[in-house]
């Protein structure tokens, strides 16, 4: 089973290195790892370029954004497999993606996920929060439940079958695009009960309150868009957020 792996990268040399190493260093040798690059210009195209392996990809460009850059790597992906990890993220251990594929054998199984972790931009062994995700039940979605995105890894049918990132979202595009896979689509998931993504904390969406205003307008777009729910379900996604701290 071929994994693709995508990273959207845009000025990260001072993390780039630890995505591509925890990608390279994973035991579940079929992997194929996808970089697009927005242009950079400070030294992450020359990383890229001295850290690739034979049949990796690797595409330097302007791009609209996170999401234009994202649906640009499925595009380029060959894997059966498609996961991602961003430029500030790594996966948590060699095992990974071996977990992922054994899990995405069984029959009638589209996508798997695991547990997340914010971690320190300054020491990733800090962990700030601890997103145990459960197990997925349908019903969950209009109590605002969703899988962490970076570690949801799919099957590339689900995606040519239901689309990419919808780029008129600039911060909840991800979330769209799982409410539609997984109400819309009524695909299958499979939970593995673990860490399988360390996140360094500073995403985009909450980088200041107008960010989180948007954030919070656009995941009410996503959720009237794909037929989920509406300003309640929005309140129990943010309030289900809090133990993560704890």
């Amino acid at each position: 089973m071929k994994i693709s792996i995508i990273t959207a990268v845009y000025n990260r040399a001072s993390t780039l290195a630890s995505s591509i190493d925890s990608v390279q260093s994973q035991c579940h040798a079929h992997t194929e790892h996808v970089l697009v690059d927005g242009a950079s210009s400070d030294g992450s195209v020359e990383l890229i370029q001295q850290r690739m392996r034979a049949g990796d990809v690797f595409i330097s460009e302007r791009d609209g954004g996170i999401y234009d850059a994202l649906n640009k790597g499925l595009k380029l992906a060959t894997g059966d497999v498609i996961g991602l990890v961003h430029s500030d993220d790594f996966l948590a251990d060699v095992h990974v993606l071996r977990d992922v594929a054994q899990a995405l054998s069984k029959p009638g199984v589209h996508g798997v996920y695991g547990d997340l972790q914010y971690v320190s931009k300054d020491d990733t062994n800090r962990v700030i929060r601890h997103w145990v995700s459960g197990e997925y039940q349908h019903s969950k979605l209009k109590q605002g439940w969703m899988p962490p995105h970076p570690t949801l890894f799919l099957k590339r049918e689900v995606i040519e079958q239901w689309g990419g990132y919808d780029t008129s979202l600039r911060i909840a595009a991800d979330y769209d695009a799982m409410l539609r896979y997984l109400h819309k689509g009524q695909i299958q998931l499979a939970y593995i009960p673990r860490v399988l993504v360390k996140m360094r904390v500073g995403g985009e969406s909450n980088k200041s309150l107008k960010k989180i205003v948007q954030k919070s307008r656009e995941d009410i777009i996503a959720l009237r868009n794909n037929g989920v729910g509406g300003f309640g379900t929005l309140v129990f996604k943010n309030l289900s957020k809090v133990k993560q701290f704890f």
